[in-house]
């Protein structure tokens, strides 16, 4: 192994344990600072607001590893919410309108990476175009009169939780999709693969990489993780309309960033998104708790944002003045 892969990894490694503590540093402050934070209550609805980011966040980690990004996904969740609402109005069942939801999610995300990987155009420009485009289909489709009424059954998947515990019923799906990705990204060839094509395409090329399929993969895989969202959001809020998920592409990215993927690709790690999800969502309740305005929330995610894409390239500065340093000196 190289000097350079040697030194990612241990960076990476830092980070995690990093982004842990703030976590811990977070819980502790919070705990001690306001009453009602350890309570099973505020605990649950954590979980909760924090799991349809989750969900899209784990193949977004796979794709921004990959030398991509996707901005459309919260469009992607509001298409296929309104597509399950519309379904279900039309007469399908609810266990067919979640097929169709998935179904038309996945089918966004493939029509991104189509036109990335083979029309070869920028997945930025791509994913900004898709994301008024995909939304502008919810409004079409649902218009101004938003569908609710859903069955309590299925509107308890989305809020409700197991018996009196805090555990919300969706958190087991969460929980068994974070396991999957996490082993696929840190135990299997397509893990790998990823993290190669991030690295160096060219390089994945010449060692036989599909560079081309893989990323279709990925965009499938992102576009299919909203159509879950979606169901997700759409039963915990009882409500298919256009607005659903808005602004919620800021929050994933910037969860991914915080938990130490580069922005560069390359690198990333699957128990550091995860923290850096909890990490928002727990600065985000805590603030809530506080009182302390929306407008303040923007600021102080806005910051962690900042503070998660700046940190990686001014660690890498200061490495390379020391080994500058220590070459003049010796």
């Amino acid at each position: 192994m190289s000097k350079t892969a040697t030194k990612n990894r241990q960076f990476r490694f830092t980070w995690d344990i990093v982004i842990l503590g703030f976590l811990f540093l977070v819980w502790v402050l919070a705990s001690l600072t306001t009453s009602n934070f350890l309570t099973s209550l505020n605990i649950s609805q954590i979980f909760s607001n924090t799991g349809e980011i989750m969900i899209m966040a784990f193949p977004v980690t796979f794709l921004i590893i990959s030398g991509e990004i996707d901005l459309s996904i919260a469009s992607n969740l509001a298409l296929s919410s309104c597509m399950l609402g519309w379904s279900y109005r039309a007469g399908l069942p609810i266990p067919a309108a979640i097929v169709v939801a998935i179904a038309v999610g996945t089918l966004c995300g493939a029509v991104n990476g189509f036109l990335v990987t083979r029309v070869k155009l920028a997945s930025l420009a791509v994913t900004i175009a898709t994301l008024a485009l995909y939304r502008g289909i919810a409004n079409g489709l649902v218009g101004s009169k938003p569908i609710s009424a859903f069955p309590d059954f299925w509107t308890s998947f989305g809020y409700d939780t197991f018996g009196n515990s805090f555990v919300p019923k969706a958190l087991p799906l969460v929980i068994i999709l974070g396991i999957i990705f996490a082993l696929v990204l840190h135990r299997t060839p397509f893990g790998r693969r990823t993290l190669a094509i991030g690295q160096s395409p060219e390089a994945a090329r010449f060692a036989g990489v599909n560079v081309t399929k893989h990323k279709m993969i990925l965009f499938c895989l992102t576009g299919m993780a909203s159509g879950i969202a979606s169901v997700v959001y759409t039963f915990r809020f009882s409500l298919s309309q256009p607005d659903n998920g808005t602004g919620m592409e800021l929050l994933v990215i910037s969860a991914c960033l915080l938990g130490g993927v580069s922005i560069f690709g390359g690198l990333g790690t699957m128990w550091g998104v995860v923290a850096g999800v909890l990490l928002a969502g727990s600065v985000e309740s805590w603030l809530t708790l506080r009182n302390v305005n929306a407008q303040w929330r923007t600021i102080v995610t806005g910051i962690l944002l900042l503070i998660s894409v700046a940190t990686p390239v001014l660690i890498d500065i200061l490495k390379r003045r020391r080994a500058t340093a220590a070459i003049k000196q010796g």
